[in-house]
């Protein structure tokens, strides 16, 4: 009888072990898709253009999360080679610049350390930026941003 309340016991003990460590595993799981959810919406940007929202999603870099930082704000995008606007930024970025060979329409840039660029159309560059982001979808883009310099409001999502 006294072996069979101690077998009794120590199986007790490792049912309720085992239902506490399965209990303290799921907050941990779902703490984690927690967080990188909200990773994931840190990194998306809304784009406004007149009556036109476009969102982007930022590259996790240095230079976008310095951006970041800098965000909400409105810009005056000055009209360039009839494919992209610009504007120079009161400070500057950090910058890691290479060769993308092919600009997209919806990719976000800086040229330099400082010169933030919106291109609207696909093109090959010999140039050098660093990448920044990139809008979802560029469909209307170049419509929003008309043929001379415009207001662009860039915020977090």
């Amino acid at each position: 009888m006294k072996h069979a309340c101690i077998s009794f016991a120590l199986l007790a003990i490792f049912i309720a072990s085992t239902s506490f460590c399965s209990k303290e595993v799921n907050p941990m799981v779902e703490e984690t898709a927690s967080q990188n959810n909200n990773a994931d919406m840190q990194n998306k940007l809304r784009i406004k253009v007149g009556a036109k929202t476009f969102s982007a999603t930022l590259w996790d870099n240095a230079t976008a999360t310095a951006l970041k930082k800098m965000l909400p704000m409105t810009l005056e995008m000055i009209e360039l080679n009839d494919n992209e606007k610009y504007v120079r930024l009161p400070s500057s970025l950090p910058a890691n610049a290479s060769n993308p060979g092919t600009i997209q329409a919806g990719d976000l840039m800086l040229y330099g350390s400082n010169t933030l660029v919106l291109f609207y159309e696909s093109f090959s560059t010999s140039y050098t930026y660093t990448k920044v982001g990139r809008i979802d979808d560029a469909s209307g883009l170049a419509a929003a941003l008309g043929t001379g310099n415009v207001k662009v409001s860039f915020e977090l999502e």
